[in-house]
């Protein structure tokens, strides 16, 4: 019998949580969830109660803010 050998490829995240945004700009997770919800400045997208940031979209706009 064969044996099947799985390597673990590092996956490039396309996107941050709101917690990681949180944590990011050094705000608390519920003020992180209400820029989601009225920004317009980066993609978010939601996937029924699950919200993700655009990471491209956010870093950008993070850095042009600085």
């Amino acid at each position: 019998m064969e044996e099947i050998i799985l390597q673990e490829q590092a996956v490039d995240k396309k996107t941050y949580s709101v917690p990681e945004v949180a944590q990011i700009l050094s705000i608390s997770t519920r003020s992180a969830y209400y820029l989601c919800s009225y920004t317009h400045e980066f993609r978010v997208l939601r996937f029924g109660r699950t919200v993700r940031i655009h990471k491209e979209s956010f870093d950008q706009w993070f850095s042009s803010c600085s």
